[in-house]
């Protein structure tokens, strides 16, 4: 899958990261209180991904919005199926992702 719509150097390297299963290079990228949002739900932000990076990852990346801060696209998830997603990411001052909100799209 193609990553090369994604303008935000930040962005990029962590949608990289989940479609390359870096568990390292992911949990890098974000403050340590990141906050992840579930479809409007707050979620705890590292047990959801150390069980979702190596099962989850975008299949295709159909639309890039907000300065390249909301990624649309296809989706795969080992536990739920394919499933058209969003990605939208809050980055700080300091270059950090403190916060994340997923869910589904209907586009």
């Amino acid at each position: 899958m193609e990553t090369d719509q994604l303008k935000n150097e930040t962005v990029k390297q962590a949608i990289n990261a989940l479609q390359n299963a870096d568990k390292k290079l992911w949990f890098s990228l974000f403050t340590t209180d990141a906050k992840l949002y579930d479809d409007g739900n707050e979620v705890d932000f590292k047990q959801f991904f150390e069980k979702a990076i190596g099962h989850e990852r975008f299949t295709t990346i159909d639309r890039v919005e907000d300065n390249g801060l909301a990624v649309y696209g296809k989706f795969h998830s080992d536990q739920w199926g394919d499933f058209k997603t969003y990605f939208r990411f809050k980055i700080e001052e300091n270059g950090k992702i403190n916060r994340l909100n997923i869910g589904q799209a209907n586009y």
